[in-house]
């Protein structure tokens, strides 16, 4: 069972400069390998202080030069926003940089704040990611990209330093709502999923669909998802509950407004149902008991706490891997570190037996 690492480069509320937020992100980067994890992920997110990483790539190529065993991974590249013959170069000179250590993630993205930026049409998103996507993973198993869709037309162009090798086996799509996850089927990524619903409910219901989609599409089992979670970890469990409870919340809280959750915007965007219909519940049932629950679900507790949540997912689950996102909320870089140290000794070795 593989565990990576997910940074999210907040800097919450502005309580600090982004010099600092990428100096901390960079100091548990460099902690990464030394302390075992398998992989090491980085967002692609723009313009605000919830998220700010506008190449995912470049900092992955950063890491590159100061690891050696470490797998690095877009978590996502988020197709509607970048041109497919650039990804696919920039992933592939990834790849050659860190020694065929590159692993590509993408998604289609969700806030509105990126969309007007960019002056992308929201509504646009899906038709985007499925042709942009396509053409990604085929260039890089083929070594050239080309496309007539209407979004991106490319005449036949050689990637040039050409792929290592494919990336099949190392491709991951985000898929939240139905229809994404019946894309990451076709598409023959792996699922990935930020952790948002009690495991009952999602194996019940996207991962059992993610299965039967990915069976239909081609013929054989779909490979293990990835769940993403916050994550922390500390010795007293009544410290861990309160310190786990206050970060998370307010990471939670921070979702919530770059998102615009609680707008009823989505519902005249296409492709966003999902969304509009999520909208409506966190407008019904309240953000306390919204938060709540989505803190219930998150990695944190004692080291055995930990291990023993993780246990109840791979019952319900079957294997999967795991993303920790360990910075977060405005949490203090010595409380991020001793949090990720401790999982790194105390939780990683048992996980790793499994």
């Amino acid at each position: 069972m593989d565990v990576g690492i997910l940074a999210v480069f907040q800097n919450y509320q502005d309580r600090g400069d982004d010099a600092e937020t990428f100096r901390n992100e960079m100091h548990i980067a460099n902690l990464a390998e030394p302390l075992g994890f398998d992989k090491y992920w980085a967002v692609e997110h723009h313009f605000t202080n919830y998220s700010a990483c506008p190449d995912n790539v470049q900092f992955l190529s950063y890491l590159a030069g100061r690891t050696s065993k470490i797998k690095l991974g877009t978590g996502a590249v988020i197709v509607p926003w970048n041109n497919p013959l650039r990804v696919a170069e920039k992933i592939v000179l990834l790849d050659h940089l860190s020694d065929g250590r590159a692993i590509l993630g993408v998604g289609r993205g969700l806030a509105r704040v990126e969309y007007e930026h960019f002056g992308i049409d929201m509504s646009e998103s899906r038709e985007r990611f499925d042709e942009g996507a396509k053409m990604i993973i085929d260039a890089l198993e083929s070594g050239t990209i080309e496309g007539s869709g209407p979004f991106y037309p490319q005449k036949a162009t050689e990637l040039r330093p050409r792929p290592r090798a494919g990336f099949r086996d190392r491709f991951y799509s985000v898929g939240m709502s139905p229809e994404s996850v019946d894309q990451v089927a076709q598409l023959g990524a792996r699922l990935m999923i930020f952790s948002q619903q009690p495991w009952e409910t999602f194996a019940d219901g996207a991962l059992a669909s993610y299965r039967q989609a990915y069976r239909g599409y081609h013929g054989s089992d779909a490979p293990m998802p990835l769940t993403g979670d916050l994550m922390f970890c500390h010795e007293d469990a009544g410290h861990a509950e309160e310190m786990a409870i206050d970060y998370m919340s307010k990471y939670f809280l921070s979702i919530i407004h770059h998102y615009e959750l609680m707008s009823e915007h989505f519902e005249e965007v296409k492709g966003y149902a999902y969304y509009a219909d999520a909208a409506a519940l966190f407008a019904k049932v309240g953000l306390e008991i919204g938060a709540k629950g989505y803190c219930q679900v998150q990695t944190w507790g004692t080291p055995e706490m930990i291990i023993e949540k993780l246990e109840r997912r791979r019952q319900l689950l079957g294997d999967y891997e795991l993303n920790l996102i360990s910075n977060y909320g405005g949490m203090p870089l010595e409380v991020a570190e001793k949090s990720i140290r401790l999982f790194a000794k105390e939780v990683l070795p048992e996980i790793h037996r499994w």
